[in-house]
Protein backbone atom coordinates (compact mmCIF):
# COMPACT_ATOMS: atom_id res chain seq x y z
CA UNK A 1 0.00 0.00 0.00
CA UNK A 2 1.35 3.38 -1.05
CA UNK A 3 1.92 6.30 1.83
CA UNK A 4 -0.87 8.42 0.07
CA UNK A 5 -3.19 5.84 0.13
CA UNK A 6 -2.90 5.08 3.59
CA UNK A 7 -2.78 8.69 4.13
CA UNK A 8 -6.28 9.30 2.66
CA UNK A 9 -7.22 5.74 4.34
CA UNK A 10 -6.84 7.63 6.98
CA UNK A 11 -8.37 10.68 6.98
CA UNK A 12 -11.74 10.17 7.34
CA UNK A 13 -11.58 8.01 10.39
CA UNK A 14 -9.22 11.13 11.98
CA UNK A 15 -11.59 13.81 11.09
CA UNK A 16 -13.92 12.01 12.76
CA UNK A 17 -12.81 11.35 15.84
CA UNK A 18 -10.92 14.65 16.12
CA UNK A 19 -13.71 17.39 14.99
CA UNK A 20 -17.41 15.41 15.34
CA UNK A 21 -19.35 16.74 18.11
CA UNK A 22 -22.29 15.16 20.38
CA UNK A 23 -24.99 17.45 17.89
CA UNK A 24 -28.19 19.90 18.80
CA UNK A 25 -29.73 17.12 20.58
CA UNK A 26 -27.42 15.81 23.21
CA UNK A 27 -25.99 19.32 23.62
CA UNK A 28 -30.01 20.41 24.36
CA UNK A 29 -30.14 17.16 27.11
CA UNK A 30 -27.25 17.78 28.97
CA UNK A 31 -27.68 21.73 29.47
CA UNK A 32 -31.53 21.09 29.92
CA UNK A 33 -30.53 18.88 32.70
CA UNK A 34 -27.64 20.60 34.18
CA UNK A 35 -29.71 24.23 33.75
CA UNK A 36 -32.58 25.93 32.94
CA UNK A 37 -33.89 25.94 29.40
CA UNK A 38 -30.74 26.77 27.76
CA UNK A 39 -30.88 29.01 24.69
CA UNK A 40 -30.26 28.18 21.47
CA UNK A 41 -26.75 29.65 20.42
CA UNK A 42 -25.73 27.86 23.99
CA UNK A 43 -26.94 24.62 22.53
CA UNK A 44 -25.09 25.45 19.31
CA UNK A 45 -21.87 26.21 21.25
CA UNK A 46 -21.91 22.54 23.03
CA UNK A 47 -23.20 21.23 19.82
CA UNK A 48 -19.72 21.44 18.45
CA UNK A 49 -18.19 19.77 21.50
CA UNK A 50 -17.96 16.10 22.70
CA UNK A 51 -19.97 15.00 25.23
CA UNK A 52 -16.59 15.03 28.16
CA UNK A 53 -15.66 18.44 26.43
CA UNK A 54 -19.16 20.11 27.07
CA UNK A 55 -18.94 18.32 30.63
CA UNK A 56 -15.88 19.59 31.15
CA UNK A 57 -16.76 22.55 30.14
CA UNK A 58 -19.43 22.85 32.55
CA UNK A 59 -17.92 21.85 35.60
CA UNK A 60 -14.75 23.88 35.08
CA UNK A 61 -17.14 26.89 35.17
CA UNK A 62 -18.81 26.70 37.98
CA UNK A 63 -19.12 29.49 41.11
CA UNK A 64 -18.90 29.20 45.01
CA UNK A 65 -21.14 32.20 45.34
CA UNK A 66 -23.80 34.12 44.12
CA UNK A 67 -23.13 36.92 41.34
CA UNK A 68 -26.62 38.85 42.88
CA UNK A 69 -26.45 41.25 45.88
CA UNK A 70 -28.70 39.90 48.75
CA UNK A 71 -31.51 42.15 49.94
CA UNK A 72 -29.69 44.03 52.69
CA UNK A 73 -32.78 44.03 55.38
CA UNK A 74 -33.32 40.38 55.15
CA UNK A 75 -30.28 39.02 55.74
CA UNK A 76 -29.38 40.58 59.48
CA UNK A 77 -29.94 38.21 62.13
CA UNK A 78 -32.64 39.01 64.80
CA UNK A 79 -31.51 37.27 68.40
CA UNK A 80 -34.82 35.67 69.16
CA UNK A 81 -34.88 37.65 72.42
CA UNK A 82 -36.14 40.39 70.02
CA UNK A 83 -38.86 37.55 68.86
CA UNK A 84 -39.53 36.55 72.26
CA UNK A 85 -40.39 40.64 73.22
CA UNK A 86 -43.26 40.61 70.20
CA UNK A 87 -45.28 38.34 72.71
CA UNK A 88 -46.16 41.29 74.73
CA UNK A 89 -47.21 43.58 71.60
CA UNK A 90 -50.61 44.41 70.23
CA UNK A 91 -52.12 42.67 68.13
CA UNK A 92 -51.96 45.66 65.39
CA UNK A 93 -48.67 45.36 65.89
CA UNK A 94 -47.99 41.55 65.71
CA UNK A 95 -49.91 41.67 62.34
CA UNK A 96 -47.53 44.51 60.91
CA UNK A 97 -44.47 42.10 61.82
CA UNK A 98 -46.05 39.07 60.43
CA UNK A 99 -46.62 41.35 56.77
CA UNK A 100 -43.10 42.75 57.13
CA UNK A 101 -41.84 39.07 57.63
CA UNK A 102 -43.64 38.03 54.76
CA UNK A 103 -42.78 40.88 52.41
CA UNK A 104 -38.82 40.36 53.45
CA UNK A 105 -39.08 36.06 53.07
CA UNK A 106 -40.54 37.26 49.40
CA UNK A 107 -37.26 39.65 48.80
CA UNK A 108 -35.04 36.74 50.12
CA UNK A 109 -37.03 34.41 47.55
CA UNK A 110 -36.77 36.95 44.44
CA UNK A 111 -32.85 36.99 45.28
CA UNK A 112 -32.59 33.47 44.48
CA UNK A 113 -34.92 33.78 41.85
CA UNK A 114 -32.61 36.34 40.33
CA UNK A 115 -29.53 33.95 40.56
CA UNK A 116 -30.74 31.09 38.92
CA UNK A 117 -32.24 33.38 36.31
CA UNK A 118 -28.89 35.19 35.73
CA UNK A 119 -26.31 33.02 36.75
CA UNK A 120 -23.48 32.01 34.21
CA UNK A 121 -23.40 28.91 35.83
CA UNK A 122 -26.74 27.40 36.19
CA UNK A 123 -25.21 23.76 36.96
CA UNK A 124 -24.02 25.66 40.41
CA UNK A 125 -28.16 26.90 40.95
CA UNK A 126 -29.45 23.66 40.35
CA UNK A 127 -27.25 21.73 42.67
CA UNK A 128 -27.65 24.26 45.44
CA UNK A 129 -31.27 23.37 44.59
CA UNK A 130 -30.59 20.11 45.25
CA UNK A 131 -28.46 19.97 48.02
CA UNK A 132 -31.48 22.60 49.32
CA UNK A 133 -33.80 19.61 49.12
CA UNK A 134 -31.49 17.20 50.53
CA UNK A 135 -30.25 18.93 53.36
CA UNK A 136 -33.33 20.02 54.40
CA UNK A 137 -34.21 23.00 56.80
CA UNK A 138 -37.17 25.33 56.90
CA UNK A 139 -37.59 28.85 57.42
CA UNK A 140 -40.99 27.90 59.24
CA UNK A 141 -39.64 26.62 61.78
CA UNK A 142 -35.87 27.98 61.64
CA UNK A 143 -37.79 31.85 61.63
CA UNK A 144 -34.72 33.68 60.82
CA UNK A 145 -33.94 34.85 56.99
CA UNK A 146 -30.31 35.46 57.98
CA UNK A 147 -29.78 32.18 58.96
CA UNK A 148 -31.51 30.67 55.53
CA UNK A 149 -29.55 32.97 53.58
CA UNK A 150 -25.95 31.84 55.15
CA UNK A 151 -27.06 28.16 54.31
CA UNK A 152 -28.42 28.53 50.99
CA UNK A 153 -24.70 30.42 50.73
CA UNK A 154 -23.08 27.19 52.63
CA UNK A 155 -24.97 25.00 50.14
CA UNK A 156 -23.29 26.94 46.74
CA UNK A 157 -20.01 26.92 48.24
CA UNK A 158 -19.92 23.00 48.42
CA UNK A 159 -22.60 22.51 45.78
CA UNK A 160 -19.69 20.50 43.20
CA UNK A 161 -17.00 20.16 46.02
CA UNK A 162 -16.71 17.65 48.44
CA UNK A 163 -19.81 15.93 49.38
CA UNK A 164 -17.77 14.43 53.14
CA UNK A 165 -17.14 18.57 54.07
CA UNK A 166 -20.43 19.76 53.00
CA UNK A 167 -21.60 17.21 55.47
CA UNK A 168 -19.58 18.56 58.15
CA UNK A 169 -20.41 22.15 57.82
CA UNK A 170 -23.99 21.74 57.21
CA UNK A 171 -24.43 19.40 60.29
CA UNK A 172 -23.15 22.55 61.81
CA UNK A 173 -24.72 25.41 60.18
CA UNK A 174 -27.14 27.33 62.40
CA UNK A 175 -30.39 26.71 60.97
CA UNK A 176 -29.64 22.87 60.85
CA UNK A 177 -29.33 23.30 64.20
CA UNK A 178 -32.34 24.95 64.91
CA UNK A 179 -34.40 22.47 62.44
CA UNK A 180 -33.44 19.17 63.48
CA UNK A 181 -33.41 19.89 67.30
CA UNK A 182 -29.58 20.15 67.68
CA UNK A 183 -29.82 22.70 70.38
CA UNK A 184 -31.62 20.76 72.62
CA UNK A 185 -29.49 17.37 72.84
CA UNK A 186 -27.60 17.14 75.79
CA UNK A 187 -26.13 14.80 78.07
CA UNK A 188 -28.41 12.67 79.88
CA UNK A 189 -31.66 13.98 77.70
CA UNK A 190 -30.60 13.43 73.89
CA UNK A 191 -32.52 14.65 71.38
CA UNK A 192 -32.45 12.07 68.38
CA UNK A 193 -34.25 14.10 65.54
CA UNK A 194 -30.24 15.43 63.55
CA UNK A 195 -29.03 11.36 64.60
CA UNK A 196 -32.12 9.78 62.83
CA UNK A 197 -32.04 11.96 59.80
CA UNK A 198 -28.63 12.34 59.23
CA UNK A 199 -28.29 8.47 58.83
CA UNK A 200 -32.17 7.79 57.02
CA UNK A 201 -32.07 11.28 54.64
CA UNK A 202 -28.20 12.64 54.42
CA UNK A 203 -26.11 9.77 54.01
CA UNK A 204 -26.93 6.26 54.59
CA UNK A 205 -30.71 5.73 53.58
CA UNK A 206 -33.51 3.23 54.79
CA UNK A 207 -32.38 -0.38 55.96
CA UNK A 208 -28.44 0.58 56.83
CA UNK A 209 -29.41 1.27 60.85
CA UNK A 210 -30.53 0.23 63.59
CA UNK A 211 -32.45 2.30 66.28
CA UNK A 212 -29.45 1.46 68.47
CA UNK A 213 -27.44 3.43 66.08
CA UNK A 214 -29.85 6.48 66.09
CA UNK A 215 -29.24 6.05 70.17
CA UNK A 216 -25.69 6.04 70.07
CA UNK A 217 -25.48 8.55 66.78
CA UNK A 218 -27.48 11.42 69.13
CA UNK A 219 -24.96 11.16 72.07
CA UNK A 220 -21.97 11.63 70.35
CA UNK A 221 -23.52 15.34 68.97
CA UNK A 222 -24.75 16.45 72.29
CA UNK A 223 -23.40 19.51 73.00
CA UNK A 224 -23.96 21.13 69.24
CA UNK A 225 -25.53 24.46 70.20
CA UNK A 226 -26.07 27.85 69.04
CA UNK A 227 -24.94 31.18 70.22
CA UNK A 228 -28.40 32.92 70.24
CA UNK A 229 -26.87 36.55 70.41
CA UNK A 230 -25.03 36.06 66.71
CA UNK A 231 -26.92 33.00 65.26
CA UNK A 232 -22.82 31.03 65.16
CA UNK A 233 -22.71 27.81 65.98
CA UNK A 234 -21.65 27.16 69.02
CA UNK A 235 -19.49 23.97 71.12
CA UNK A 236 -20.94 23.62 74.25
CA UNK A 237 -18.16 21.05 76.21
CA UNK A 238 -20.48 20.78 79.65
CA UNK A 239 -23.71 19.27 77.43
CA UNK A 240 -21.27 16.66 75.53
CA UNK A 241 -21.86 13.08 76.37
CA UNK A 242 -17.79 11.82 76.25
CA UNK A 243 -18.98 8.39 77.06
CA UNK A 244 -18.10 5.13 75.00
CA UNK A 245 -20.54 4.95 72.37
CA UNK A 246 -20.93 2.35 69.61
CA UNK A 247 -22.19 3.18 66.11
CA UNK A 248 -22.34 0.73 62.93
CA UNK A 249 -20.34 -1.83 64.70
CA UNK A 250 -17.59 0.41 65.66
CA UNK A 251 -16.71 1.62 69.41
CA UNK A 252 -15.19 4.35 70.63
CA UNK A 253 -15.14 8.02 72.41
CA UNK A 254 -17.19 9.31 69.60
CA UNK A 255 -17.88 13.18 68.74
CA UNK A 256 -20.22 14.29 66.09
CA UNK A 257 -17.63 14.48 63.53
CA UNK A 258 -16.14 11.26 64.26
CA UNK A 259 -19.73 9.56 63.78
CA UNK A 260 -19.87 11.36 60.13
CA UNK A 261 -16.48 9.66 59.65
CA UNK A 262 -17.67 6.51 60.40
CA UNK A 263 -21.20 7.02 57.89
CA UNK A 264 -18.58 8.59 55.06
CA UNK A 265 -17.06 4.74 55.65
CA UNK A 266 -19.87 2.80 54.60
CA UNK A 267 -20.37 2.04 51.08
CA UNK A 268 -24.71 2.95 51.03
CA UNK A 269 -23.38 6.70 51.69
CA UNK A 270 -21.92 6.67 48.23
CA UNK A 271 -25.07 4.21 46.52
CA UNK A 272 -27.20 5.97 47.97
CA UNK A 273 -26.29 9.90 46.89
CA UNK A 274 -25.52 8.84 43.75
CA UNK A 275 -29.03 6.87 43.12
CA UNK A 276 -30.75 10.57 44.19
CA UNK A 277 -28.61 12.22 41.58
CA UNK A 278 -29.18 9.47 39.28
CA UNK A 279 -32.93 10.71 39.82
CA UNK A 280 -31.98 14.38 39.54
CA UNK A 281 -30.19 14.08 36.42
CA UNK A 282 -31.46 10.65 34.39
CA UNK A 283 -34.18 9.14 35.17
CA UNK A 284 -36.58 8.32 37.96
CA UNK A 285 -35.02 4.48 37.96
CA UNK A 286 -31.72 3.88 39.15
CA UNK A 287 -30.40 1.07 37.46
CA UNK A 288 -28.54 -0.66 40.24
CA UNK A 289 -25.33 -2.02 38.60
CA UNK A 290 -24.91 1.18 37.16
CA UNK A 291 -25.25 2.93 40.60
CA UNK A 292 -22.83 0.78 41.90
CA UNK A 293 -20.07 1.48 39.39
CA UNK A 294 -20.83 5.33 39.77
CA UNK A 295 -20.63 5.31 43.38
CA UNK A 296 -17.50 3.35 43.31
CA UNK A 297 -16.22 6.19 41.13
CA UNK A 298 -17.51 8.70 43.90
CA UNK A 299 -15.97 6.87 46.72
CA UNK A 300 -12.09 6.26 45.14
CA UNK A 301 -12.39 9.95 44.92
CA UNK A 302 -12.97 10.77 48.14
CA UNK A 303 -16.55 11.83 47.71
CA UNK A 304 -15.64 14.39 44.90
CA UNK A 305 -19.03 15.63 43.75
CA UNK A 306 -17.20 16.91 40.26
CA UNK A 307 -16.08 13.20 39.22
CA UNK A 308 -19.46 11.76 39.87
CA UNK A 309 -21.49 14.14 37.89
CA UNK A 310 -18.93 13.65 35.00
CA UNK A 311 -19.54 9.70 35.12
CA UNK A 312 -23.20 10.28 35.39
CA UNK A 313 -23.28 13.48 32.36
CA UNK A 314 -20.96 11.54 30.14
CA UNK A 315 -22.59 8.06 30.37
CA UNK A 316 -24.53 6.68 27.39
CA UNK A 317 -27.59 5.76 29.43
CA UNK A 318 -27.89 9.84 30.19
CA UNK A 319 -27.78 10.20 26.46
CA UNK A 320 -30.07 7.27 25.93
CA UNK A 321 -33.68 7.87 24.13
CA UNK A 322 -35.73 6.11 26.83
CA UNK A 323 -34.65 8.63 29.15
CA UNK A 324 -35.35 11.94 27.23
CA UNK A 325 -38.74 13.59 28.63
CA UNK A 326 -38.76 11.20 31.28
CA UNK A 327 -38.68 13.71 34.04
CA UNK A 328 -40.93 16.18 35.52
CA UNK A 329 -40.03 19.89 35.99
CA UNK A 330 -39.89 21.34 39.20
CA UNK A 331 -41.97 24.44 39.83
CA UNK A 332 -38.67 26.55 39.82
CA UNK A 333 -37.61 25.19 36.63
CA UNK A 334 -40.37 25.37 34.97
CA UNK A 335 -40.76 29.31 35.83
CA UNK A 336 -37.07 30.37 35.46
CA UNK A 337 -36.81 28.17 32.08
CA UNK A 338 -39.55 30.00 30.74
CA UNK A 339 -38.36 33.30 31.51
CA UNK A 340 -34.83 32.46 30.49
CA UNK A 341 -36.06 30.33 27.22
CA UNK A 342 -38.51 33.44 26.01
CA UNK A 343 -35.44 35.80 27.24
CA UNK A 344 -38.06 37.63 29.60
CA UNK A 345 -36.51 40.13 32.35
CA UNK A 346 -38.62 41.87 34.94
CA UNK A 347 -36.70 44.08 38.27
CA UNK A 348 -39.10 42.47 40.47
CA UNK A 349 -38.88 38.63 40.55
CA UNK A 350 -41.40 38.48 43.50
CA UNK A 351 -44.28 37.68 41.68
CA UNK A 352 -42.27 34.96 40.27
CA UNK A 353 -41.41 33.38 43.65
CA UNK A 354 -45.05 33.97 44.52
CA UNK A 355 -45.96 31.61 41.29
CA UNK A 356 -43.49 28.99 42.82
CA UNK A 357 -44.84 29.11 46.01
CA UNK A 358 -48.15 28.36 44.81
CA UNK A 359 -47.33 25.53 41.97
CA UNK A 360 -45.75 24.04 45.90
CA UNK A 361 -42.17 24.62 45.24
CA UNK A 362 -41.91 27.62 47.81
CA UNK A 363 -37.84 27.93 48.40
CA UNK A 364 -36.46 28.37 51.98
CA UNK A 365 -39.25 26.52 52.97
CA UNK A 366 -39.96 22.27 51.76
CA UNK A 367 -42.87 21.14 53.19
CA UNK A 368 -41.07 18.87 55.62
CA UNK A 369 -37.56 17.11 56.49
CA UNK A 370 -38.07 15.00 53.23
CA UNK A 371 -38.32 17.94 51.44
CA UNK A 372 -40.43 17.91 48.13
CA UNK A 373 -40.97 14.78 46.61
CA UNK A 374 -40.32 15.97 43.23
CA UNK A 375 -41.43 13.80 40.35
CA UNK A 376 -44.68 13.08 39.35
CA UNK A 377 -45.77 14.42 42.34
CA UNK A 378 -45.52 18.29 40.63
CA UNK A 379 -48.55 17.51 38.08
CA UNK A 380 -52.16 16.88 39.21
CA UNK A 381 -55.01 18.77 37.79
CA UNK A 382 -55.10 21.74 39.70
CA UNK A 383 -51.27 23.22 38.94
CA UNK A 384 -51.24 21.53 35.59
CA UNK A 385 -53.67 24.36 35.00
CA UNK A 386 -51.69 26.55 37.07
CA UNK A 387 -48.88 25.89 34.98
CA UNK A 388 -51.02 25.93 32.06
CA UNK A 389 -52.23 29.75 33.05
CA UNK A 390 -48.89 30.91 33.66
CA UNK A 391 -47.44 30.48 30.71
CA UNK A 392 -50.76 32.12 28.60
CA UNK A 393 -50.51 34.76 30.40
CA UNK A 394 -46.65 35.42 29.55
CA UNK A 395 -47.09 35.16 26.30
CA UNK A 396 -50.00 37.53 26.23
CA UNK A 397 -48.69 40.11 28.69
CA UNK A 398 -49.01 43.10 26.07
CA UNK A 399 -52.75 41.98 25.01
CA UNK A 400 -54.22 42.00 28.37
CA UNK A 401 -55.28 44.68 30.96
CA UNK A 402 -53.16 45.84 33.42
CA UNK A 403 -55.11 44.45 37.04
CA UNK A 404 -55.02 46.98 40.03
CA UNK A 405 -52.46 46.58 43.13
CA UNK A 406 -54.13 47.96 45.97
CA UNK A 407 -51.67 49.19 48.73
CA UNK A 408 -51.57 47.15 51.78
CA UNK A 409 -54.06 47.76 54.36
CA UNK A 410 -54.12 46.97 58.39
CA UNK A 411 -55.50 43.20 58.57
CA UNK A 412 -55.38 42.44 55.61
CA UNK A 413 -53.43 39.01 55.07
CA UNK A 414 -49.99 40.13 53.08
CA UNK A 415 -50.12 37.20 50.42
CA UNK A 416 -53.74 38.55 49.58
CA UNK A 417 -51.56 41.44 48.21
CA UNK A 418 -49.01 39.42 46.29
CA UNK A 419 -51.99 37.76 44.55
CA UNK A 420 -52.30 40.73 42.82
CA UNK A 421 -49.08 41.60 42.34
CA UNK A 422 -48.29 38.20 41.06
CA UNK A 423 -51.04 38.40 38.61
CA UNK A 424 -48.71 41.73 37.29
CA UNK A 425 -46.26 39.39 35.72
CA UNK A 426 -48.85 39.36 32.74
CA UNK A 427 -47.49 42.72 31.98
CA UNK A 428 -44.17 43.14 33.77
CA UNK A 429 -42.49 40.39 32.23
CA UNK A 430 -42.46 41.30 28.62
CA UNK A 431 -41.90 39.07 25.22
CA UNK A 432 -40.63 40.37 22.44
CA UNK A 433 -41.55 38.45 19.84
CA UNK A 434 -40.14 40.06 17.25
CA UNK A 435 -36.66 40.25 18.29
CA UNK A 436 -36.74 36.33 19.62
CA UNK A 437 -37.54 35.30 16.48
CA UNK A 438 -35.15 36.64 14.64
CA UNK A 439 -33.14 33.64 15.58
CA UNK A 440 -34.63 30.97 13.54
CA UNK A 441 -33.87 30.69 9.89
CA UNK A 442 -36.96 32.38 7.69
CA UNK A 443 -38.02 29.06 5.47
CA UNK A 444 -40.91 28.03 7.57
CA UNK A 445 -40.19 24.52 7.56
CA UNK A 446 -36.65 24.89 8.38
CA UNK A 447 -37.74 27.55 11.28
CA UNK A 448 -40.71 25.07 12.78
CA UNK A 449 -38.81 22.37 13.15
CA UNK A 450 -35.71 24.21 14.79
CA UNK A 451 -38.17 25.78 17.41
CA UNK A 452 -39.49 22.80 18.28
CA UNK A 453 -36.16 20.97 18.80
CA UNK A 454 -35.36 24.04 21.58
CA UNK A 455 -38.72 24.26 23.01
CA UNK A 456 -39.48 20.43 23.43
CA UNK A 457 -37.25 17.23 24.72
CA UNK A 458 -39.19 15.14 22.07
CA UNK A 459 -41.75 15.49 19.70
CA UNK A 460 -44.60 16.91 21.19
CA UNK A 461 -48.02 15.00 21.87
CA UNK A 462 -50.03 17.66 19.77
CA UNK A 463 -48.19 18.51 16.93
CA UNK A 464 -49.22 22.42 16.16
CA UNK A 465 -51.48 23.06 13.03
CA UNK A 466 -49.56 23.17 9.39
CA UNK A 467 -49.49 27.16 9.02
CA UNK A 468 -49.64 27.99 12.08
CA UNK A 469 -48.18 31.41 12.78
CA UNK A 470 -44.48 32.15 14.62
CA UNK A 471 -46.69 33.27 18.24
CA UNK A 472 -49.50 30.51 17.50
CA UNK A 473 -47.15 27.29 16.94
CA UNK A 474 -44.55 28.89 20.24
CA UNK A 475 -47.64 28.72 22.37
CA UNK A 476 -48.94 25.58 21.03
CA UNK A 477 -45.74 23.79 21.98
CA UNK A 478 -45.41 25.81 25.32
CA UNK A 479 -48.38 24.37 25.97
CA UNK A 480 -48.07 21.09 24.54
CA UNK A 481 -47.92 18.32 27.83
CA UNK A 482 -43.85 17.73 26.77
CA UNK A 483 -43.41 21.02 27.69
CA UNK A 484 -43.86 19.73 31.70
CA UNK A 485 -40.95 17.27 31.02
CA UNK A 486 -37.25 17.61 30.62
Amino acid sequence: MSRLLFVLLLLPLSFNTSAAGMGYADARQLLSRTGFAPTDSEIESFAALRRAEGVDRLLANVRTEPGTPPPADTIEFVPPSRLRALKNASEEEKKAFRREQFAKSLELRAWWYREMLDTPSPLTERMTLFWHNHFVSSQQKVRSLALMYRQNLLLRRYALGNFGELLHAVSRDPAMVIYLDSVSNKKGEPNENFAREVLELFTLGEGHYSEQDVREAARAFTGWSLDRRTGEFRFRPRLHDYGEKIVLGRTGDFDGDDVLDILLAQPATAEFITAKLWREFISPTPDPREVKRLAAIFRSSHYEIKPLLRALLTSDVFYAPQNRAVLVKSPVELIVGTLRLLDMHSEDLRPAAFVGRNLGEDVFAPPNVKGWPGGDTWINSQTLLARRQLITRLLRAQEMPMPAVMPAAAGREPNMDMRRRAMRMQRDYRFDADRWFVQFPAERTVRDANLTRLVLASTPQAPPPAGANDRAYLRDLLLDPVYQLK
